[in-house]
């Protein structure tokens, strides 16, 4: 399966470049802090079960983590990790390519053109001319010498890499031709591919599980390897020992080629799309569950012409981006078999290995490059409290926040109804406060522009005042939340006494279970013996019918 950015010369310039996706929507990197995930530049999850990672940094900086099946992690062991380890031996190295197999194996080629491999060897598909697994990233160089590698791509346990001058490179496994080689023989180092390919130049190379596929610079499809369901669009079920053109696809212009467990989508410069081979699942996305030996086009009824196809070797999954930005998925669907396209909420086809394949692998490398651009949330975030951009400031204990006055009517039915044209708050530039404090009013303001609360919870009591005066329902949640987390034998009583003041039922019923689990402790405290009369009588009531004072 190759990670990569599938992209070639002839690529319409709308969808240039990487995927620009959160990493966070795959479980794995769920066990990174925020800074490192806020440091990652490029990333892939790989693995039989989506265990394993590795990701680069903004500093070419490389990290692994995870299961470590067949020391697919490169970290000179076989031990699991769920710490990043770095990869010294490629710190620095530019990654453009990055491709796995199913052992794992993994490949990758640098901007220098470098190929570096390791892990699972058993048969060759590292290419260094055994079959002894290799635990650190090694260079790949037997028979490329002087040849500058683009692209690497990699089935279940054999390779293929793509030189700048459109050669094709394959070793590794080859039981069912899928190294291109004439036999069935395994190729224990890189062998150039030709036949067929002989003076073409290509482009664009893709594995499936135990085939090999290639797109050459005038659009035309060449496949070879394990045909037994089809996947290489022969018309036939028959394996092929070096490329045979794809016949079918004869006065169609090919750009972008896809291929998955055993199924292959391939997207034309007219923005059409047809598929072949394996449909168990549903992934060819025909409406039934028939292989087809020859490519049939899918997706004719949509208004909008499609730009980018997905699939990957490790799953039954497709998926397709139109040019308005839809996105659909069909085929395998976390079990299901979905048989006809179906269009998904997704802005990406990356995320739909995330959330739909099975493993939840990534189909490419990923680019998390962050760019200018901000969402309108980020917008509003930035925004807060920035005296450039605001038209009102509200006055609290001396100090100012800088606001604006239509995110305030549109967040807060409050504002809305204060700046109304008859109220004389909506012609004052400033607005004086002084029944709250200035922590809690500011953390509610900022609350309107960001949808979080960050304080102790001997504030958010102030702003559970707040939220109650305003019927901020939303607010009042957030605000028992955290008074929640924060609650101590110390301050137990003191929040027992506000939360009954703001009719938090919930925060009330929890403050009275914790002062009747630690009532020795609590009853010991100067906030218990300070409170209001009639409250501690309705505690001492309420507890003694509980039987906190039974010996």
């Amino acid at each position: 399966m190759c990670c990569r950015n599938v992209v070639s010369p002839r690529w319409p310039a709308c969808v240039k470049g990487a995927a620009m996706v959160d990493v966070s929507k795959w479980p794995l990197f769920t066990l990174l802090s925020p800074q490192e995930i806020a440091s990652i530049r490029q990333a892939c999850v790989f693995g039989t079960s989506a265990n394993e990672a590795i990701y680069i940094t903004h500093e070419d900086e490389v990290f692994v983590f995870g299961l470590n099946c067949s020391n697919c992690l490169g970290t000179g062991d076989s031990q699991s990790t769920i710490v990043p380890k770095k990869l010294d031996s490629l710190c620095g190295k530019k990654i453009k390519s990055l491709s796995y197999g199913t052992g794992p194996h993994v490949l990758l080629a640098t901007d220098d053109g470098d190929v570096y491999a390791w892990g699972h060897n058993g048969y060759s598909q590292l290419g260094n001319g055994t079959t002894n697994p290799v635990v650190s990233p090694v260079q790949v160089s037997a028979n490329m010498q002087n040849r500058k590698v683009t692209e690497v791509a990699c089935g279940s346990h054999h390779s293929m890499a793509l030189t700048s001058d459109g050669e094709v490179y394959a070793w590794g496994y080859n039981n069912c031709g899928q190294v291109g080689s004439g036999s069935t023989a395994n190729q224990p180092t890189p062998r150039k591919v030709s036949s067929c390919l002989q003076n073409k130049i290509v482009v664009s190379i893709t594995c499936g599980q135990t085939s090999s596929m290639a797109v050459v610079d005038n659009g035309e499809v060449y496949g070879w390897g394990y045909n037994g369901n089809g996947q290489l669009g022969l018309g036939n079920n028959g394996n092929q020992l070096t490329p045979c053109r794809l016949v079918a696809l004869q006065g169609v212009c090919v750009l972008q080629i896809a291929s998955g467990y055993a199924h292959s989508l391939a997207l034309t410069d007219e923005g059409l799309l047809y598929a072949w081979g394996a449909n168990t699942y549903g992934q060819l996305g025909t409406g039934n569950k028939s292989n087809q030996l020859s490519p049939v086009p899918i997706m004719t009824d949509k208004e909008s012409r499609i730009v980018e196809i997905a699939a990957c070797h490790s799953a039954h999954t497709s998926a397709a981006k139109t040019q308005s930005g839809q996105v659909y998925m069909w085929g395998q669907c976390r079990g299901q078999s979905v048989v006809l396209p179906h269009l998904t909420h997704f802005s990406c086809t990356d995320d739909i290995f995330a959330c739909f394949a099975t493993p939840a692998v990534m189909w490419r490398l990923l680019s998390v490059e962050h760019d200018d651009f901000l969402t309108v949330a980020q917008s509003l975030k930035k925004e807060f409290d920035s005296p450039e951009t605001s038209d009102l400031k509200f006055s609290v204990d001396g100090k100012y926040i800088h606001v604006h006055k239509a995110v305030l009517k549109i967040r807060c039915e409050h504002f809305r109804s204060m700046f109304q044209s008859h109220w004389n708050e909506d012609m004052k530039e400033v607005i004086e406060i002084d029944q709250f404090s200035y922590p809690v009013y500011r953390s509610f303001l900022e609350y309107l522009y960001t949808d979080s609360v960050d304080l102790p919870p001997e504030d958010a009591i102030g702003l559970l005042d707040l939220a109650t005066s305003y019927c901020e329902n939303r607010l009042k949640k957030l605000c028992q939340h955290i008074i929640k987390r924060g609650i101590t034998v110390e301050n137990a009583f003191s929040l027992l006494s506000a939360a009954v003041r703001y009719d938090a039922e919930d925060l009330e019923e929890f403050c009275f279970k914790f002062c009747v689990n630690h009532l020795t402790e609590v009853t010991q405290t100067a906030a218990f013996w300070q409170i209001d009369g009639a409250l501690l009588k309705e505690f001492i009531s309420k507890a003694s019918k509980c039987g906190a004072f039974k010996n």
